[in-house]
């Protein structure tokens, strides 16, 4: 039997993931982007097991392995003493779940990915192409975008998978027009190499250091010769785009209050970037031959890093229940939202649980530092196990 016809709008990692997993289905894919390059600049991203596992399932592990790292650890701080709250146990801990829990730069992930699509046959990468309208019928779905130069293209599909992100067109196709909501916080992200990182804080670990009206994360990546650092800023106002630029002496100024470790560590990077931190609650996820994915569907804040994550299961999840035929593809897209959606709007829910958590008050944050301080690392590490856990339909 023939496999379908399948539009993927995005490549970012969950359009990428899918192209890859529906076209060793047997499936053609046209993978349609809206850059006209690819490149993430200063970007780390974590990849817990029920990532990790799809990812190595694709064969991609051995790829991985080589430029990601395995911090043994989450070890918890405060900002302003820089006082040991507690940790989290990562690294061996791990094992329990069948796959690694990996840190990585999305660039480098992507690179793997895109590598394995270009050697698929049967997808085709259209880059430049923004996507002016999705029109959904009985027998296909009808698609028409416009190309750098202007050119107007169109084609028709069997199934069309949204994967353009928290300002998604295809969304608002399936009737969901309300736009993202700024959550308050603009998050700052920056690399630098591992040989400055301050004493104490180079290890093989993941720091996280919490404070009322912010958060500090940083990690080793890039084989361990590279720090990642996100610093959360709560503000009033969000930033245009996904890499605005920002000053060092304006982060500085926000954590001029923060432990002396914490302050020489944020001094380390050249260059920071800014992205806005928005919410969208998760309505649906198809209608008729239309599917959403990741952040098209359901962005999930920074405070459990299973952004990337949930886009991989979704991809996942899609081409496990996608069968060859056409007549059936909107039944498999119906079960497709029946499998995903309660589970992704709890893990929004959790992120967010999380955020407030962190970022809590004095009253609050002395019961949450009590909790970790007395509860072992392998104990808060088994609180994410329905998390790390989790397996896909196959």
């Amino acid at each position: 039997m023939s496999g379908l016809t399948i539009a993927v709008v995005g490549a970012g990692i969950g359009g990428l993931t899918a192209a890859l997993i529906l076209a060793r289905k047997g499936h053609s894919v046209t993978l349609i982007e809206r850059r006209t390059g690819f490149s993430e600049v200063g970007a780390g991203l974590q990849l817990s097991p029920n990532a990790s596992r799809i990812l190595m399932k694709l064969g991609l592990g051995p790829a991985l392995r080589r430029v990601s790292t395995v911090p043994d650890r989450v070890v918890v701080r405060r900002i302003a003493s820089g006082k040991r709250i507690g940790e989290f146990a990562q690294g061996a801990a791990m094992q329990r779940y069948g796959a690694p829990y990996w840190v990585i730069h999305r660039a480098d992930l992507q690179t793997i990915l895109l590598d394995a699509v270009r050697s698929e046959p049967t997808i085709r990468i259209v880059m430049g192409r923004r996507v002016d309208q999705v029109r959904d019928g009985p027998d296909h779905v009808e698609l028409s975008w416009t190309s750098s130069s202007g050119a107007r293209e169109s084609m028709t599909a069997d199934l069309v998978i949204g994967a353009d992100g928290v300002w998604s067109k295809v969304r608002q196709v399936l009737g969901d027009t309300s736009p993202p909501a700024f959550h308050g916080y603009v998050a700052w992200r920056a690399t630098f190499d591992r040989k400055a990182a301050p004493s104490g804080l180079g290890g093989n670990e993941t720091g996280l250091w919490l404070g009322p009206t912010g958060h500090v994360v940083h990690y080793p990546i890039f084989s361990g010769h590279l720090i990642n650092v996100v610093a959360i800023e709560r503000t009033k106002e969000p930033v245009e785009g996904w890499a605005a630029p920002g000053r060092a002496e304006d982060l500085l100024a926000i954590y001029r209050h923060a432990a002396p470790p914490l302050v020489e560590l944020l001094r380390k990077p050249g260059e920071w970037l800014r992205w806005s931190l928005f919410r969208h609650p998760i309505k649906r996820l198809s209608q008729g031959r239309i599917a959403l994915l990741g952040d098209a569907a359901h962005p999930v804040l920074p405070f459990l890093a299973q952004g990337a994550a949930m886009a991989i299961e979704d991809a996942a999840t899609l081409g496990a229940l996608v069968g060859p035929e056409s007549a059936t593809v909107a039944q498999a897209l119906k079960d497709y939202e029946a499998h995903r959606i309660e589970r992704v709007g709890r893990v929004q829910s959790e992120s967010r649980r999380n955020g407030r958590i962190y970022h809590s008050g004095s009253l609050i944050a002395f019961a949450r530092d009590k909790v970790m301080k007395f509860t072992d690392p392998e104990s808060l590490s088994k609180r994410y196990e329905w998390i790390y856990g989790y397996r896909t339909p196959e």
